[in-house]
């Protein structure tokens, strides 16, 4: 099934999208075909993960277990997380929601839902540049990170261990009330392939 972005902001659609600013609210499908809107979460925490199992950077992540770790730390304080895959559906590295389904549960991963941007407009709206790339939503709706999910610029799975995860950093200054202190980072990976 086509996935079907209904909503965008305005100001979504140009490459000017700042953090702290409004999250451009989006309706697409994921991977079991179910109509997934962004605003339907307001009032929790949400985090956006641009994926690609095709992207070593991706694979390092899961591989060492550490995108699921964090799923799943964050799950359990009622964090919502959603993998978007905005691989547009005429690259060779497109993956259906069946296949998406299938990778991410032999990987274990814990993610509220696995969204098919297959037009691509979703990573559009949020300017999304690599996989994976990140992007933490508070619950009135406002960026508060946006980047790198930490700062090993690699794709060697043993760099997780020694890595500063901005994830894991703004969202525990954020459940401490704490004003997010590394708000913005260059992402690194694969091109997201619109």
């Amino acid at each position: 099934m086509r996935s079907l972005v209904a909503v965008l902001s305005v100001a979504a659609v140009t490459a000017t999208t700042s953090f702290a600013s409004p999250a451009p609210d989006f309706t697409v499908t994921d991977s079991n075909g179910k109509a997934v809107k962004l605003s339907d979460y307001k009032g929790k925490y949400v985090v956006l993960e641009w994926t690609n199992p095709e992207c070593p950077f991706v694979r390092k992540h899961y591989d060492s277990q550490n995108m699921q770790s964090l799923q799943k730390e964050f799950g359990a304080k009622d964090v919502v997380w959603l993998s978007v895959n905005s691989t547009n559906r005429s690259s060779s590295e497109f993956k259906s929601g069946g296949e998406m389904n299938q990778w991410m549960t032999a990987k274990g991963a814990a993610q509220k839902a696995v969204l098919i941007d297959d037009t691509s407009a979703v990573g559009r709206a949020y300017v999304a540049k690599t996989t994976p790339q990140m992007v933490i939503v508070d619950p009135s709706g406002a960026m508060i990170y946006g980047g790198a999910i930490d700062d090993k610029r690699s794709a060697n799975p043993a760099d997780v261990k020694t890595a500063t995860n901005y994830v894991r950093a703004a969202l525990n200054e954020a459940f401490a009330g704490k004003p997010v202190s590394v708000a913005s980072t260059t992402p690194y990976g694969c091109s997201v392939k619109y």
